[in-house]
């Protein structure tokens, strides 16, 4: 049992080109269509400030578009290793020989430890997150609590997926996955000392950023198609793996993308454009200063006030 069993050898060097240009393809039509909601949103403001929003809200929602595929391919990483490490175990109970020695020792820790072995391929696998959205990809224009709604759409979006190739009839067996992921779920929406507003917060949160979880799961469910009707994706050997495959060319495509600033074709920095943690400082400044010039100017008119009354006056 090699990792050449679950590589397809047909899918040379030119396949892969033309279907990194199809996902790439699929990508940037999706960042239109964000594009233009936020155009569309940001028509009624003035002009200068529509120029200032529509520049901030759409790198900030592209970017969470590409958190969106990030976390899903961290997250299908997850799932993948899952159905890869089971369907060997099998192989190998059913009477399937290997000469690794060190696979024969995984599928022991296996047998003996699933449990143990998924929680630390789940924290492996926000391990891969942070380095991707932090170092490979840095993702600025995203805060904290924006990452982390997106980072829990995307457990959401790989359950769909999970429920559909169950669907499909696929032999790996997602109940545990699943389990763990609506656990993960459970646990950010209710912990110990969440009220009921908190509760209601995260799912409003969910709510604005639902666009997400349908685009990302529309463009997957085209690419996969895609993949496995051009035979670019092997069907013996699950679904999901060939699934993962994609979310490795997208992950490649918004590498492309993000470090190419090809996007700044349709996102153009206006002239005099104040970074928006810079902006409270400038309006602050700017407050001051016209306080204190109209605290000059009370000054210059009691002085010359007194000048006009005299000395005399107080004789």
């Amino acid at each position: 049992m090699t990792v050449e069993a679950y590589i397809n050898p047909d899918f040379g060097w030119m396949q892969k080109l033309i279907f990194l240009l199809i996902s790439m393809t699929g990508i940037i039509i999706c960042i239109l269509f964000i594009i233009g909601g936020v155009k569309i949103s940001t028509s009624s403001m003035k002009k200068d400030l529509r120029k200032q929003e529509f520049y901030d809200r759409s790198l900030n929602r592209v970017q969470r578009f590409y958190e969106m595929i990030i976390a899903g391919t961290s997250v299908m990483s997850f799932s993948c290793a899952y159905v890869i490490i089971n369907h060997i175990n099998k192989l190998i109970e059913s009477g399937a020989s290997t000469d690794s020695a060190v696979l024969l020792k995984l599928i022991d820790l296996w047998t003996n430890g699933r449990d143990f072995i998924l929680l630390l391929l789940i924290c492996l696998s926000c391990v891969l997150n942070s380095l991707l959205d932090r170092l490979i990809i840095p993702l600025k224009k995203t805060d904290k609590e924006e990452k982390a709604c997106v980072r829990m759409l995307a457990m959401f979006y790989v359950i769909f997926i999970l429920m559909y190739l169950t669907y499909l009839g696929d032999e790996s067996e997602y109940n545990p996955v699943m389990i763990y992921y609506l656990g993960l779920m459970v646990g950010r929406f209710v912990y110990f000392d969440a009220s009921f507003m908190d509760f209601l917060g995260a799912l409003k949160n969910l709510w604005k950023n639902i666009y997400l979880l349908i685009l990302g799961l529309t463009l997957t469910g085209i690419l996969c198609y895609v993949g496995f009707g051009m035979g670019y994706l092997l069907e013996r050997n699950y679904y999901i793996v060939g699934a993962f495959y994609t979310h490795l060319f997208m992950v490649l495509c918004v590498f492309i993308l993000h470090h190419s600033h090809i996007l700044h074709l349709f996102i153009r920095k206006p002239k005099g454009y104040i970074e928006p943690e810079d902006r409270a400082t400038a309006e602050y400044e700017y407050v001051h200063e016209f306080d204190g010039a109209d605290y000059d100017a009370e000054d210059e008119d009691y002085d010359e006030d007194y000048d006009e009354i005299g000395d005399e006056d107080f004789v």
